[in-house]
């Protein structure tokens, strides 16, 4: 392949990743506007566990497929599900309506992550590919600065409703790009897809979701339901790992995790996704509930992160190529503590430079860690693997990010039911319990109240939000016990060694 060939494919990669990037940051900072325009406080973690589950779901097969078939068939398919979910997302009407069109986009946003990683592995050889960290991050930059204000600048002015259109025109363009640059090597052999192993995973991950959202909230957590939905759960996921010990094809090798790398790696990945959601979608909601900022304002407060999250990548996949992914990883994680230990301190009385503060440490130390989940296991594995590995690292982030996002949602919900005083829920006329957010989300809705109403609602929220804060410091802590198993591996070691 000529390396004018390859850079027009890292081009259409490139742009394929910035509709993607771009949705997830545009929405950050809008998210609180749908929840005053479209209602159900209660339902709000399913606009983002709607993505995440979906996506989850469909990453192992998009993985063994792209090793089976090709990368370019699941990239385009992924680009036109994803640009189709996103016109629907701009057209819902209710809530319910905006969860199930978020899973419809999450289907195709779970396809363009792994098969671009993968085709990225296959382009370059591994200190090429730590090099490519610095355009990874030069793609997720320009979102990070694109993304957090227009999208609150969006929803301030216009409506949020238009920040979903906004990937038709750039999906295009990049599905023009693929179609054109692309090739559609598939790999020989054996071609059986574990359907099987599929329902199953699908059926575990998401019978736990179902019990972590409603317990609590819709029903007791020693209720008859949640206890069924935990037994599904356990007995789906049981039967997933005696399915892949058995099946020729499995779409999840359990031999894989033999290979030190990947097991970390995997822990790691989980550990970051879950972590890092309680920061992305719990944020704006302190900022624009406690603090009283506009969308706008609180996308000047995420901003930080992702600018320094993209710096922290580049400089990590330079990183990579001298130090050991243990030492590198303590670093990352270490940062990561630090921003979430000053996130734990936020009150009423906390500034926006006080949250920028907590939220750079966090970008960057994420930006450090993140590059060495893909860069590691790609090295470590031959390519014939190397679709399953990518997708199976991306699988465990995504499951580790929708069992946070859903166990911090119930968490927050709790936390306001269990504070409702009595006297402040008579003083709201019209307005449920579980709907309190929506006082501070929804200016109309404070008409009448005295200021001192509007304060407890918004100290119970800063409480409610706190142990979502320090649970993600509990989680970066255990990040740091699991990096130390890596022990001396490095991108220059595995590469004296044959792929497996």
């Amino acid at each position: 392949m000529s390396k004018t060939q390859r850079a027009l494919i890292t081009i259409s990669i490139m742009v394929g990743l910035f509709v993607s990037a771009l949705d997830q940051t545009i929405v950050s900072t809008a998210f609180p506007r749908m929840i005053a325009d479209l209602g159900g406080v209660s339902m709000f973690t399913w606009v983002v566990t709607a993505y995440l589950l979906a996506s989850t779901a469909i990453v192992p097969m998009v993985g063994k497929l792209s090793d089976m078939y090709g990368r370019k068939l699941f990239w385009m398919l992924g680009l036109t599900i994803f640009v189709g979910g996103s016109v629907l997302c701009g057209q819902a009407q209710s809530m319910t309506q905006l969860i199930i069109f978020r899973g419809i986009q999450g289907i195709g946003g779970g396809m363009l992550t792994p098969v671009a990683h993968t085709v990225i592995g296959d382009l370059y050889t591994g200190k090429e590919r730590a090099r490519m960290q610095g355009l990874f991050a030069a793609v997720f930059a320009l979102a990070s600065v694109i993304g957090p204000l227009f999208g609150g600048w969006i929803a301030d002015v216009f409506h949020w409703k238009y920040i979903f259109l906004i990937n038709l025109p750039i999906g295009a363009v990049a599905l023009l790009l693929s179609a054109w640059t692309m090739p559609n090597v598939a790999a020989a052999g054996q071609r059986k897809l574990d359907w099987m192993g599929s329902l199953l995973s699908i059926a575990g991950v998401t019978s736990l979701l179902l019990a972590l959202q409603g317990g609590g909230e819709h029903w007791a957590w020693d209720g008859w339901q949640s206890i069924t939905l935990f037994v599904t759960s356990a007995a789906a996921i049981a039967l997933f790992v005696v399915c892949e010990l058995r099946v020729p094809e499995p779409i999840l090798d359990l031999r894989l995790f033999a290979n030190r790398t990947f097991t970390v790696a995997s822990l790691l990945a989980f550990i970051l996704g879950a972590g890092m959601f309680g920061v992305i979608v719990f944020f704006p909601w302190f900022m624009q509930g406690v603090i009283g900022a506009t969308a706008t304002s609180s996308g000047t407060v995420m901003l930080p992160m992702t600018l320094m999250m993209a710096l922290g990548s580049a400089l990590g996949g330079q990183i990579a190529q001298r130090l050991e992914y243990r030492l590198q990883a303590m670093a990352g994680l270490a940062l990561m503590g630090g921003g979430f230990l000053l996130a734990t301190r936020f009150t009423t009385a906390t500034t926006l430079w006080d949250a920028r503060a907590a939220i750079m440490l966090l970008g960057f130390g994420l930006g450090l860690v993140q590059p060495l989940l893909i860069l590691s296991v790609q090295q470590a594995f031959g390519r014939s693997q190397r679709g399953t590995v990518t997708a199976a690292t991306t699988f465990f982030r995504s499951v580790g990010s929708t069992v946070g996002v859903t166990a911090f949602g119930a968490l927050f919900n709790w936390q306001m039911g269990r504070q409702l005083d009595p006297i402040l829920a008579q003083r709201l006329v019209g307005v449920a319990p579980q709907n309190l957010v929506q006082v501070l989300l929804q200016p109309q809705l404070q008409n009448g109240l005295p200021p001192w109403v509007i304060n407890i609602i918004k100290a119970m929220m800063a409480t409610a939000i706190h142990p979502i804060f320090w649970i993600s410091l509990g989680v970066t802590v255990c990040g740091l016990v699991v990096v130390q198993f890596l022990g001396h591996e490095s991108l220059t070691a595995q590469s004296h060694r044959p792929p497996m």
